[in-house]
């Protein structure tokens, strides 16, 4: 039996009942990707998969770039397509459940259906449909797409410029997916058709890097394709507010934001405002504990760095306040005067507020604010995401040092090295390098060989969690500090730390 099985947009908790058990009972679960391997479909699936299952990589030869096969870019994936479904075939033909996995929808835009055709007559087939990212970009705005007798029409931002403006003129509500190198095309056609003012721009939808943004805002730069411009129905007058509402800067005053803020979201019950600081761990959704969503679901206002606020599912009730990233005491001074007005402040960090985060800013502030109570709902680090990627590199005693110099001076900073060195401590080094700071990796790297062996494995963990991530395993002694920017996070072994015949770096708990 063949499944083309529609995972939905992204959230792991989208994907449907039938298509869960369908990944469960499946003997070869097979999904498309990139040359770079990471498939999306694959890590929405994950959780509902099983030891024991085949499972079928179908690489894509080429994404963008140009070909020399005879047949051009077309001809080098039909020829891709058709290598695929023998593959599949061959499970098919020896009585193997195949699923094929799916992005939104299999037959929506979906890579499936290329093997719908070429298999389907040929075998039992079953497709299962799955939420659209246009349902999902909907949902994240929380307005309505069309109503009554509207039209909604869907286009690909492959279309010309001109085509796009003459459907956008002449329809009721509409979604152009498959943006990334086309943007700048799209945006130009909805401002040529005169409706760029009421286009929103979704990135992402329901996964853990969710962003939304009137489209007009958007910097074309590293717009990704995984997002879409949308615009939702035209008689919905009651939803004519920005969800989400993000305030920049703390040009209006602090009181005229918390009296807003209590005007429009504070509890009716009565209940008194306070302020929560909440560990977002190291990225996305999959690592953001249960009781922090809770703590953003019950929050009125957002406040907080602004990347990190961006992190957070949009709330259509909640007012956003983003801020720079070198104001923590004024951040946190605005949080409780928002919640000292009624409202329910969240406070966002990345990993665990009380590692180098906002919990001890909130906390040193709210001496002046006794009557506000103040709560810290812990997260996942990141020294803990990038050891768990490493193996256990912290699996015996350690030491945790920022080597930014901004709030201490380096003298400080070469003295705790210094130290933890000589008792041969595991070092996790949060903020090694900076734009404006380069020099510091080499300089501590040059004081812990004064202690350490050469050979002491080091693990740079880069963007752990995220798309981006690298993880990479070298020595203190070859460790290049050009391979180490503001988005890395260092741990640098014990004398007893290892390094697996397979690449897996531990400590062990025994100590000689």
């Amino acid at each position: 039996m063949l499944y083309g099985v529609g995972l939905g947009p992204g959230d792991p908790e989208l994907v449907t009942v039938k298509t869960a058990r369908l990944i469960g009972e499946a003997d070869v679960i097979a999904y498309h990707a990139a040359r770079h391997g990471r498939s999306i479909a694959r890590s929405i699936a994950l959780p509902y998969m099983r030891e024991g299952q085949v499972e079928e990589l179908l690489l894509y030869p080429l994404t963008t770039e140009t070909t020399d096969h005879p047949g051009g870019y077309q001809g080098a994936l039909d020829d891709f397509y058709a290598e695929c479904a023998e593959r599949l075939a061959v499970h098919l033909d020896a009585g193997r459940t195949v699923v094929v996995l799916s992005e939104g929808d299999p037959l929506f835009y979906g890579s499936y259906m290329h093997m719908h055709k070429r298999l389907a007559h040929r075998y039992p087939t079953e497709v299962v449909p799955g939420v659209t990212s246009v349902s999902a970009a909907a949902a994240v705005l929380g307005r309505p797409l069309v109503e009554r007798d509207e039209v909604l029409t869907v286009l690909p931002g492959t279309l010309p410029g001109e085509v796009l403006a003459e459907q956008l003129r002449g329809t009721d509500s509409a979604a152009v997916l498959k943006l990334g190198r086309t943007f700048t095309k799209v945006r130009d056609a909805f401002a040529e058709a005169g409706r760029l003012d009421d286009a929103w721009y979704v990135e992402r939808a329901t996964m853990g890097a969710e962003r939304v943004a009137p489209l007009k805002d958007v910097d074309p730069e590293g717009v990704p394709y995984f997002s879409l411009a949308l615009l939702t129905s035209p008689s919905s007058t009651a939803f004519d507010q920005r969800p989400a509402r993000e305030t920049a800067t703390f040009a209006q005053t602090a009181t005229s934001q918390a009296a807003a803020s209590a005007q429009t979201a504070a509890p009716a019950s009565g209940v008194s405002g306070e302020v929560v600081v909440v560990g977002l761990g190291p990225a996305g959704r999959p690592w953001l504990t249960p009781e922090a969503q809770e703590a953003l679901a019950a929050a009125t206002d957002l406040v907080g760095y602004g990347p990190y606020v961006d992190r957070v599912a949009p709330n259509p009730r909640q007012i956003r306040h983003r801020t720079d990233n070198r104001v923590e005491a004024e951040r946190a001074r605005h949080a409780l005067e928002l919640a000292r007005t009624g409202a329910r402040v969240a406070v966002v960090s990345s990993g665990d507020p009380g590692v180098f985060a906002m919990a001890s800013a909130v906390l040193e502030v709210a001496e002046d604010f006794p009557d506000v109570p103040v709560r810290i709902v812990p997260g996942l680090t990141a020294a803990q995401a990038v050891a768990s990627r490493a193996g256990a590199p912290l699996g015996h005693d350690y030491c945790v040092l920022s080597l930014s110099d901004l709030l201490k001076p380096w003298e400080v900073v070469a003295n705790r090295l210094t130290a933890a060195a000589k008792a041969d401590l595991v070092l996790a080094i949060y903020n090694p390098a900076s734009r404006s700071r380069t020099w510091q990796v080499a300089a501590t790297r040059d004081l812990l060989l004064e202690h350490r062996a050469p050979g002491t494995p080091v693990v740079i963990g880069r963007n752990v969690g995220g798309e981006e991530e690298t993880l990479t395993v070298t020595t203190l002694g070859e460790l290049d500090p050009g391979m180490v920017d503001m988005r890395c996070l260092l741990i640098i072994g014990s004398s007893t730390t290892r390094v697996s015949p397979t690449g897996t770096v531990y400590t062990p708990r025994r100590y000689p």
